[in-house]
């Protein structure tokens, strides 16, 4: 497990960059965090870690946004999904065996443990501080932690 503060949302992004910098292909990002806690500003870092220029928001209303880059970002929200049938209705599963990077707001809402995965669990500590704990789920993501 790593663990990282933040203080403010510009930190929130800049934490996200230096994740987005080490994206490889087929990464699994999972976010965990209640509304306002920060995953969309870091999924902003991510995106400008890993090149898109595209702005970044979440994709609540229609579940997916697709940003192109060197590695597509595949961006989720799925706080509008209710069972597993409804996210293989919408062609959820087929963007897990893509080369992007598939990363899930409200991941809770979905069954992982089949999958190698990065959990990021952010908790709002105050209303600027933001405490991200992240955890990996498999060889290469342990891996790729240790040299965070």
């Amino acid at each position: 497990m790593y663990i990282k503060q933040t203080t403010s949302e510009e930190e929130t992004i800049d934490f996200g960059f230096s994740i987005g910098e080490r994206v490889f292909p087929g990464m699994l990002i999972l976010l965990y965090g209640d509304l306002g806690s920060g995953k969309t500003h870091f999924i902003k870092g991510i995106a400008r870690g890993m090149g898109i220029k595209d702005t970044v928001s979440s994709p609540t209303y229609t579940i997916l946004f697709e940003h192109n880059g060197d590695i597509p970002l595949y961006h989720f929200d799925l706080y509008r999904i209710t069972d597993e049938d409804d996210f293989f209705e919408v062609g959820g599963y087929e963007y897990l065996n893509r080369n992007g990077a598939c990363i899930f707001e409200w991941a809770e809402r979905l069954e992982w443990n089949d999958y190698d995965r990065l959990e990021v669990h952010i908790n709002i500590m105050d209303d600027n501080t933001r405490e991200l704990k992240i955890y990996p789920h498999g060889d290469e993501y342990e891996s790729w932690l240790s040299k965070l």
